[in-house]
């Protein structure tokens, strides 16, 4: 397949995984409200939405309640979507959020096919990329061979489901895939200012540190899976877009083949904490054993991102 052809297919993979452009508008669904959970002080919590441009799931972790009756604070930790498209008007807003570091955790054919952030002047991301098993390159080639019966056969099935309850395992099971989210926490625990970090979606790789950053901090389990999963709401519009558009314009008969990897999953978010559960026996091993944070940075992360 010539080059010329494989950007014109990465251009219909980029539809299925990475915003482009929508509108402010559509954007500005900006802050959905979190019910509390058993274990939760009666506080009403909200997830805030950063509205962009070229962005759908850029938000600020803060304002979640702890066990303790502590807050996680707003301004200094951000979790989003691939960032490549963001428009003039975005980085003017992302510059006023005083970012001191922009993590990026696409592989290197991510970053090849979609492009690099676009970022204020004077932030240069960091590179630090986190497996998907190849799911990219597997999207390219179903989407690219237009072939129904291939798509099927790849992604049909349970299939889709399968491959991604076994890319979220690797979180958990990868050395590599540790080593970049303890990276990550160690910075942020260590950091003089507000960080960004990201994967092409910001749901899968960045739901997940997003998740364990919570949990660490004493944010409750159904907190933390409430913000897991409020990617679909981010999310579900423009996804639905990606899947009609690829329908009308022939390249998938059954675009839905697309949902279980649009889509986040308690399922999949459950295969990796069972993993760990298997591996370090509960989610402080996987903190420590598994990720190799030392009380010491654990406390650091808490007293840094925690106001009483």
């Amino acid at each position: 397949m010539s080059r010329v052809r494989i950007r014109l297919m990465t251009a219909v993979l980029t539809c299925a995984l990475v915003v482009t452009t929508v509108s402010a508008t559509a954007a500005s669904a900006a802050q959905v409200p979190v019910r509390p959970g058993r274990h939760q002080p009666a506080v009403a919590e909200t997830i805030r939405q950063v509205p962009l441009q070229g962005a759908v799931n850029f938000r600020d972790l803060g304002g979640y309640r702890t066990y303790t009756g502590g807050q996680v604070r707003q301004g200094l930790v951000y979790r989003s979507d691939a960032l490549n498209k963001l428009t003039a008007a975005d980085l003017t807003t992302v510059s006023g959020l005083g970012l001191t570091k922009a993590v990026d955790f696409r592989v290197p054919l991510e970053v090849q096919y979609d492009g690099a952030d676009r970022l204020p002047a004077g932030l240069t991301p960091t590179s630090r990329p986190v497996s998907d098993l190849g799911l990219y390159a597997t999207l390219l080639t179903a989407i690219s061979s237009g072939d129904p019966v291939k798509q099927e056969q790849m992604l049909g099935g349970g299939r889709a489901e399968a491959y991604m309850r076994d890319i979220y395992r690797t979180f958990v099971t990868g050395p590599e895939n540790r080593a970049q989210f303890a990276a990550t926490l160690r910075e942020i625990a260590g950091g003089t200012g507000p960080l960004l970090y990201h994967c092409t979606s910001g749901k899968d790789r960045t739901g997940w540190v997003s998740y364990v950053l919570l949990r660490a901090l004493g944010v409750p389990e159904s907190s933390a899976g409430r913000d897991y999963l409020a990617s679909n709401t981010f999310r579900a519009a423009y996804d639905a877009q990606v899947r009609a558009g690829l329908e009308q314009s022939g390249r998938m008969q059954d675009p839905d083949l697309l949902i279980p990897l649009q889509e986040v999953r308690q399922d999949y978010l459950d295969a990796a904490t069972a993993r760990l559960e298997a591996d370090y026996g509960g989610f402080h091993g996987y903190l420590t054993d598994g990720l190799g944070l030392d009380l010491r940075t654990l406390a650091r992360l808490r007293s840094r991102l925690v106001r009483s």
